[in-house]
């Protein structure tokens, strides 16, 4: 436990770095505002605890090195990705309307929905799980209990989370001042940019 100190520094900093994650949930926020924000945070947050878990109880091990297994997820993360990017892009082109999708698309994102694409979001990539089995070993000595691997898993999804409200509380509070819809149609354009990104990346991945 002597290591619990720098490994919440560790998550601290792993946590800001930009991601699928967190460019999903200020999306979320400044178009949904914070309610929606929140749920989208909750469902990434749900989904990188359920990792953890993995990871923590060797799982996590098992299916990293089941080729099929790992490699669906993979391409699962890919697709969703993609996904995220043109229903961005979409939505930065219909200048005909105000706001940052037509009417019939916020209707549709109810707080479950909102939950579920965070969820998907993380629990498709299949980088948070490697990471995970990756850096545990790092601040744990060999034979650790699983009550401690639990405790060190769960807090960089805790942590992560934290960063994610901040996110979630920042972009709210930015909502006035992005209210006009070049500014809206710009982020949803940039947003869809970095998605589709994200996915060509993780589709080169070896």
């Amino acid at each position: 436990m002597s290591s619990y100190a720098p490994f919440v520094v560790f998550a601290l900093v792993v946590a800001i770095a930009p991601g699928p994650d967190t460019l999903l949930t200020l999306r979320s926020a400044v178009s949904g505002g914070r309610r929606r924000g929140l749920w989208t945070m909750a469902g990434i947050t749900i989904a990188g605890s359920l990792q953890g878990v993995l990871a923590a109880s060797g799982l996590g091990a098992i299916i990293t090195r089941a080729e099929p297994v790992f490699e669906t997820i993979r391409w699962a993360g890919v697709v969703y990705l993609a996904h995220l990017g043109v229903q961005a892009l979409r939505a930065a082109r219909r200048t005909q309307r105000a706001g940052w999708a037509a009417a019939d698309e916020l209707v549709r994102t109810s707080p479950m929905r909102a939950l579920g694409q965070g969820f998907l979001c993380n629990i498709t990539n299949p980088k948070v799980l490697a990471f995970n089995l990756a850096v545990l070993p790092q601040f744990l000595a060999a034979g650790a209990e699983l009550s401690t691997l639990l405790l060190y898993a769960l807090t960089l999804s805790a942590v992560g989370g934290l960063v994610l409200l901040v996110v979630v509380l920042g972009a709210d509070a930015a909502r006035r001042a992005l209210a006009s819809r070049r500014a809206r149609r710009g982020i949803d354009a940039a947003a869809g940019v970095a998605f589709l990104g994200f996915a060509a990346v993780l589709a080169a991945e070896a």
